[in-house]
C-alpha cells in the first residue's frame, strides 16, 4: 500500500500536530528536548512495523515533496544569516571542522574494533562507522557498491542503511537531552544580545514586535518569493559545480545562494531587508517539521530485523562514544558557553544521523532556553559541505588500510 506525494503531506501534517500534543502531555518528551516530529513519527513507524508483523501489508509513502522542503529549509537559514554573523563565527567554524574530522576517525576505529570483537569482517565495522552514521544513507547507499564488488560484502547496502536508519533514531533522542545536561549543570543562558527572530527563536509573549516583524499575507509572500530565488541560485550553482567535476549537495548549494543573496542584494538595491524575519522563521519550522515527520514515519523497520543483533551492539558502542565525545571534546571546544551547549546538540544529531535531525535537535533547544544564532550557520556549513569532503578521505583511507 503506497501513499501519494499528495496524501503523505497530509498525513505528515496530521503525525506532526500529534507530536505536538505528545510534547505538551509526556512531561518527558519535554524535559528532554525531544523534537515534535521524533515523537510522533517514531510512533507512526513502530505502528507501521506491527502492522506488517501481524498482517504481512507494508505501507510506504511517496517523499518527494520531502526534498524539497529540506530545500526551503536550508534556504531559509541562509536568508537569515548576517555576513558580520559568519565572519565572527571563522574560528568557531574551524575549531569545529578538525573536531569532526577527529570525531570520523574515532567513530571508524570504534566500527572496527566492535566488528573485530564480533568476530565480523572489519569492513562491517567501518559500515557501521562514519560510511552510514555520520554520512548517513545516502553516502552508505554511494559507497555500498565498493564495498560489495571491491571487497565481497555483499550486503554492504543492507548494513549500511540499517545502520543509518537506527543512528538516525538514536541522533533523535540524543540530542536535546545532552543540551539539557550541560546548560542545567552550567547554568548556561543565551546572549542578551541574541536576535530573538534568529531561526527557531520563539519571542515570549512579553516581547512586543516592531511594526515590520508583523506577520502578513504580504510577509509571507516576499518570503517565498527570495526563498524561490535562493533555489534557483542554488541550482545553477549546483551544477556549475557539478560541471567542473565536483560534488556538492544541492541543500549546501541553496544555503550558500540565500547566504549571497542575503549579504548582496540589500547592498546594492534599496532593499532594507529580503524576508520578514518571523514569516521566515514560520516557513523554516514548517519545512524542517514536515521534513523530519516524513523522514521517521516513513521508516520500514521490518527491512532491517534480521541484521538487528550485531547491529545494536555496534550503535551501542557507537552512541556511547559519540555521547562522551560530545561532552567532554566538543563543548570545550567550542567554548564551554550556551551556544556550545547549541552546537553539542546539533553535533549530537548529524554524528549518528543527518543535518536535518541536527537543525531539529537545536530547534527544540533554541525554542525551549532561546536564540543560537551563530550555532544555527556553523553546524549546517559543516554537517552539510565539510562533512561530506572529510568523510570521503577517511573512508578512503580506512578502506586502503583495512584491504
Amino acid at each position: 500500500m503506497q501513499f501519494e506525494s499528495f496524501a503523505t503531506f497530509n498525513i505528515a501534517i496530521v503525525v506532526l500536530a500529534i507530536g505536538r500534543w505528545l510534547n505538551r502531555k509526556v512531561a518527558f518528551l519535554r524535559e528532554f528536548n525531544i523534537p515534535e516530529p521524533v515523537a510522533s513519527g517514531l510512533l507512526v513507524c513502530i505502528l507501521l512495523a506491527l502492522i506488517h508483523s501481524f498482517t504481512g501489508l507494508e505501507i510506504g509513502f511517496n517523499l518527494q515533496a520531502r526534498d524539497f522542503l529540506l530545500l526551503y529549509f536550508f534556504a531559509a537559514i541562509g536568508l537569515g544569516a548576517d555576513i558580520k554573523m559568519l565572519l565572527s563565527g571563522g574560528w568557531t567554524l574551524l575549531i569545529l571542522v578538525v573536531s569532526t574530522v577527529i570525531f570520523i576517525i574515532l567513530q571508524n576505529l570504534t566500527g572496527v574494533g566492535m566488528a573485530a570483537l564480533l568476530g565480523f569482517n572489519p569492513l562491517v565495522g567501518l559500515l557501521g562507522g562514519s560510511v552510514s552514521m555520520l554520512g548517513g544513507h545516502g553516502t552508505a547507499i554511494a559507497w555500498a557498491p565498493t564495498f560489495a564488488d571491491v571487497y565481497g560484502i555483499s550486503n554492504a547496502k543492507e548494513i549500511g542503511i540499517a545502520c543509518a536508519t537506527f543512528g538516525l533514531v538514536l541522533a533523535s533522542l540524543m540530542g536535546g537531552p545532552i543540551a539539557r545536561i550541560l546548560i542545567r549543570s552550567y547554568r548556561l543562558e543565551p546572549e542578551a544580545t541574541a536576535d530573538l527572530d534568529a531561526p527557531f527563536a520563539e519571542p515570549g509573549a512579553s516581547d512586543k514586535p516592531r511594526a515590520w516583524e508583523r506577520v502578513t499575507y504580504f510577509s509571507l509572500l516576499r518570503t517565498l518569493f527570495w526563498l524561490n530565488m535562493s533555489l534557483g541560485l542554488g541550482e545553477l550553482l549546483f551544477k556549475a559545480v557539478e560541471a567542473s567535476g565536483g560534488k556538492l549537495p544541492l541543500f549546501v548549494c541553496c544555503l550558500f545562494a540565500a547566504i549571497l543573496l542575503t549579504n548582496t542584494v540589500p547592498r546594492l538595491l534599496p532593499i532594507a531587508f529580503l524576508a520578514a524575519p518571523r514569516s521566515l522563521a514560520i516557513v523554516s519550522d514548517i519545512s524542517l517539521g514536515i521534513f523530519l515527520t516524513m523522514s521517521l514515519m516513513s521508516l520500514q523497520l521490518w527491512t532491517i530485523a534480521s541484521l538487528a543483533g550485531p547491529i545494536i551492539a555496534i550503535l551501542a558502542a557507537q552512541f556511547t562514544i559519540a555521547f562522551l565525545y560530545v561532552v567532554v571534546v566538543v563543548f570545550r571546544a567550542m567554548g564551554s558557553d550556551y551556544e556550545a551547549a547549541v552546537i553539542c546538540s546539533g553535533f549530537a544529531g548529524f554524528s549518528l544521523g543527518a543535518t536535518p535531525t541536527a537543525m531539529a535537535n537545536m530547534s527544540a533547544v533554541a525554542q525551549k532556553y532561546g536564540p543560537a544564532p551563530r550555532a544555527f550557520i556553523v553546524v549546517p556549513l559543516v554537517s552539510g559541505f565539510f562533512v561530506d569532503i572529510s568523510n570521503a578521505v577517511v573512508i578512503q583511507r580506512f578502506l586502503n588500510w583495512l584491504a
